[in-house]
């Protein structure tokens, strides 16, 4: 046995390790799935039934409901943040990355609608998640915004933070009226942020 592996660290300890994160990335997406279409009270068993794998696996992974609720919504957080500078290295136009992350951030904020009770609960273990949220993912959407001003298709000096909150907003009536399309709304708010050519 060399000192790698008697220390825990050699490949094949680095490749598990590799593995149960992928794992458990399966699993969240599962759970988020499963949450948009049942809400967050949804059975565990649907769950694990969406990941293909036993309800004891869930439980291994995240004891509480809390805890894979907290997991859930830090997962797509990070997921978001890293689309955007990823978006940046592939679209044509930095205006273009700035409306495809949009586009993904009103999927987030229009699926986590169902969370917000939760997330407002007296649950202390809710509590960093707003503030995880904004510093995440403000400096993501203030470098897509700086990018498409400084390229002249935006107007400079927009406020990341005041556009997320604004965005939230036209988001907040998703799903109560059949003639309100949040999504139509945003992309007519962004558009507002064009320079006139």
């Amino acid at each position: 046995m060399n000192d790698n592996t008697r220390r825990g660290t050699g490949p094949a300890v680095r490749a598990k390790r590799a593995d149960a994160r992928r794992n458990e990335e399966a699993l969240l997406d599962a759970a988020s799935a499963v949450f948009v279409t049942s809400g967050v009270e949804a059975p565990i068993r649907d769950i694990a039934a969406e990941a293909g794998v036993g309800t004891a696996t869930i439980y291994r992974h995240f004891p509480t409901r809390a805890d894979l609720i907290v997991a859930v919504y830090r997962h797509q957080v990070e997921a978001l943040a890293q689309a955007g500078p990823a978006l940046l290295a592939d679209s044509t136009t930095a205006y273009a990355a700035l409306e495809r992350w949009i586009d993904l951030f009103v999927d987030f904020v229009v699926t986590k609608q169902g969370l917000a009770a939760v997330l407002q609960s007296d649950d202390p273990c809710f509590d960093p998640l707003h503030d995880y949220f904004v510093e995440r993912l403000v400096p993501v959407c203030t470098q897509l915004l700086d990018a498409a001003g400084e390229s002249g298709e935006i107007r400079s000096g927009q406020d990341a933070e005041e556009l997320m909150r604004g965005i939230g907003g036209l988001c907040a009536s998703a799903g109560t009226h059949h003639r309100y399309d949040a999504r139509h709304m945003v992309a007519l708010l962004v558009a507002g942020l064009r320079t006139i050519r």
